[in-house]
């Protein structure tokens, strides 16, 4: 094991996976590791050539809700009785996220094992022409040597970028491989048009491996079946799962564009069974029933940071649900709309609860005086909606706000404040001790950028909001805590300096209740929920 380094063991493997983190940005490519080839040299480093030819893999690329089609194959092949293996990213709270063994993420003791062979092995035999992995690519190795000590049953597999030159697709024999939706994202990387971003996510395709996709854009359909036809791939496009198959059930992932995923998902394990010869438990169409097996895995898979929601537990209120957070890790135009339509709606159930939460325990109260009552608690507190957000430079904020502001409007949602702060990522370091101290001197250019989008674009919508003047005037963010304070948005240098002015907001305003939407970066996210969930 690697020596010196400060802290935990645990903090010293994360020290050491740090130093694998480049500062370039992943469109340069000067870097001698962005060579692909190289990837096959690791393996041989690690042994891992044949461990992967023999494992009965599920890979799965795209823009949008590939992380969520993984989890959902996880769970119902680990509900038809299987030993799983998946590895998705981002992490959010914790790099060991990455890694779930069986639903679960894996131990720490067992990171802290294989971690260090693969770390200290590679450290010992690369050179000046095979360098050490990169980050990503080295997690992606860490995966397959887990999973291969693990000796798992199935290995579900997320691309990280792209597809044909991600870390994953060093697998040249899946079992059977799935393409979500795509969409413009990654464009500095993958191109420009939807034709050549499906060309790099087909790049996952393996001659006579049967693939699944989702109902695409004309543009993208037409190049993954060009592709899938040179290789011999029998491809096939899988409708949306219909709810009726649940059984009256509803999806472990909340939200409309989860029955797309889960159709997907279903479609792949379905292949995969029939495949490894597991046909009992496999699923023929939607004509058929759903087995049991896989309805219980798509009504309890769970993903942290896609459409939940946290109460803060550090405000001392006489209720809780005075300061509520939103996640949703939404970062392209299309997934950005659907997050507004999920915020917009589950601060109208919420409000729909509280409601509820009035009701008498007993028939002695008339309607009218139940009626009263609520609307005299109701009355008491005012919903302010406040936007944290961040996105990666890479991506465009003058595409992003204006869907995220138009879909809430629509529902008749419009927010009081928008904060902006930078990712705590920024800093180059993985782990729960690298929260950088609030004095650091950061450069907030881009903030200041995506500051300047909001105002523009509030501006230009002002007449058609139904502004609470009450509540706005509540909502000043002293200049002694925030870099820069705009008419309806301020920056802060730090993501504890915001949380710190929504806490602190919250105990002074006694009459509002605080609805924060977290979106535009799932680093971001995983920020947020580290400091509420600590």
């Amino acid at each position: 094991m690697a020596e010196g380094g400060k802290g935990s063991p645990y903090e010293e493997a994360l020290d050491a996976l740090s130093s694998l983190i480049t500062k370039r940005s992943r469109a340069d490519k000067s870097n001698k590791g962005d060579r692909f080839d190289v990837l096959f040299d690791y393996l041989k480093m690690l042994d891992l050539e044949d461990a992967i030819s023999q494992m009965k893999i599920i890979h799965v690329a795209g823009t949008k809700g590939k992380g969520s089609t993984c989890t959902f194959a996880e769970s119902i092949l680990r509900n038809c009785g299987f030993h799983t293996g998946l590895f998705t990213s981002p992490h959010l709270i914790d790099v060991r996220e990455r890694f779930r063994l069986d639903g679960v993420d894996i131990c720490e003791e067992k990171f802290l094992a294989y971690f260090w062979y693969c770390f200290d092995r590679l450290k010992e035999k690369t050179n000046e022409d095979i360098p050490m992995p990169t980050y990503f690519r080295f997690l992606a190795l860490l995966a397959f040597k887990i999973f291969a000590a693990e000796q798992v049953d199935v290995a579900i597999l997320e691309v990280g970028l792209g597809g044909k030159f991600d870390a994953t697709n060093v697998v040249q024999a899946p079992v059977v491989c799935g393409i979500s939706s795509l969409g413009y994202d990654h464009m500095e990387i993958l191109g420009n048009t939807l034709g050549e971003i499906a060309g790099e996510k087909a790049g996952i395709f393996k001659h006579g491996v049967p693939a699944f996709t989702v109902p695409q854009p004309d543009e993208a359909m037409s190049v993954l079946e060009e592709k899938a036809s040179q290789l011999d791939v029998h491809l096939q496009v899988v409708p949306p799962l219909d709810d009726n198959l649940l059984n009256g059930q509803k999806l472990g992932l909340v939200g409309d564009h989860q029955y797309l995923n889960a159709g997907l998902a279903v479609a792949l394990c379905s292949t995969w069974l029939q495949k490894t010869g597991h046909s009992e438990v496999s699923y023929l169409g939607q004509t058929n029933p759903l087995p049991e097996q896989f309805i219980e895995g798509l009504t309890t898979a769970s993903l942290q940071g896609r459409a939940q929601i946290v109460s803060d537990p550090y405000i001392d209120t006489e209720r809780t649900g005075d300061l509520v957070f939103y996640f949703d890790g939404a970062h392209s135009p299309e997934s950005m709309e659907v997050c507004a339509k999920w915020f917009s709606l589950a601060i109208k159930e919420d409000s729909q609860q509280q409601i509820l939460n009035y009701q008498p325990q007993d028939n002695s109260q008339s309607s009218h005086e139940w009626v009263q009552r609520h609307l005299d608690k109701t009355a008491e507190k005012n919903s302010a909606q406040i936007l944290l957000f961040n996105c990666m430079t890479v991506r465009d904020p003058n595409v992003l706000l204006p869907r995220l502001l138009k879909t809430c409007a629509i529902h008749g949602v419009h927010f009081k404040k928008a904060l902006f702060v930078p990712n705590v990522s920024v800093y180059y370091k993985v782990g729960s001790h690298s929260l950088p101290p609030t004095d650091s001197q950061v450069d907030l250019s881009w903030q200041f950028t995506l500051q300047r989008v909001w105002e523009n674009l509030m501006q230009t919508n002002k007449g058609g909001e139904d502004k609470s003047a009450d509540v706005d005037e509540d909502l000043k963010v002293d200049t002694a805590i925030c870099v820069r304070n705009g008419e309806n948005s301020a920056v802060f240098d730090s993501l504890q300096l915001a949380i710190k002015w929504l806490r602190d907001s919250v105990q002074q305003n006694k009459s509002i209740r605080f609805q924060v939407l977290v979106t535009g970066s799932l680093h971001l996210v995983g920020d947020v929920l580290r400091i509420v969930k600590k």
